[in-house]
């Protein structure tokens, strides 16, 4: 019951958002996360990245290092795309695709371990305090355990990242044309299925320590 809703918001469009816009200020800097890897077709919804308004907030909101790294990867990727324009790329090899793979699923790793651990105790706790007080239902509690656990991601972000950061895995070596293939962006949206699934089963872990209702009864008859 508590596996799907973070399954669900792992795969919402948002959160690939928030973590490609990390991992491309970042992808040359200390951050650990990847770069976003490959472009969406003509078909694909509009992105806030993909509009003037949008582009133009995100980066206001970098520090001043990480717009001059920013620079200096767009610049070499442009020079690297324009100069392949004519030229014939062969598809990413499979050791490519497994760096591209294990590079988004690792950071998802983190976030489903964190959201989903932190999710479940702060929703025992609350139904077990607050709860007992006004008499509110489970899935309120599991609701409020869901907010605990938004807002304690956006402060744990950055401590994820600098934990991960120092796996020191290599970043794929792909040229523009590889990373705006199909393999790519399937690897890489597999990595993070994945990643985000072991991530949210791991962080099930308090469920080790809580105690259900017929053991609960059973301790209480016996004393």
């Amino acid at each position: 019951m508590l596996l799907a809703p973070c399954l669900r918001r792992a795969l919402r469009p948002s959160l690939s958002l928030a973590v490609s816009r990390v991992s491309g200020a970042r992808s040359e800097g200390p951050g650990f996360l990847p770069r976003r890897l490959g472009t969406h077709s003509a078909k694909d919804p509009v992105e806030p990245l993909n509009t003037a308004q949008g582009a133009r907030d995100f980066v206001y909101s970098l520090h001043p290092k990480e717009r001059k790294t920013l620079l200096q990867e767009l610049q070499r990727f442009e020079s690297m795309a324009i100069a392949q324009e004519e030229m014939e790329v062969e598809p990413p090899s499979s050791a490519q695709r497994r760096y591209v793979f294990l590079h988004s699923a690792i950071p998802f790793i983190g976030f489903g371990f964190l959201d989903n651990a932190i999710m479940i105790v702060a929703g025992t706790q609350i139904e077990l305090s607050i709860g007992v007080i006004f008499g509110i239902s489970t899935m309120v509690a599991a609701a409020l355990g869901n907010l605990v656990s938004d807002v304690a991601g956006l402060g744990l972000a950055g401590y994820v990242e600098a934990l991960a950061s120092r796996l020191g895995l290599p970043s794929p070596d792909l040229n523009p044309k590889q990373a705006d293939m199909w393999q790519t962006r399937l690897s890489s949206q597999l990595g993070k299925v994945i990643g985000v699934t072991i991530g949210c089963i791991l962080g099930m872990f308090p469920l080790m320590f809580f105690k259900s209702e017929e053991e609960e009864k059973l301790e209480e008859s016996k004393n």
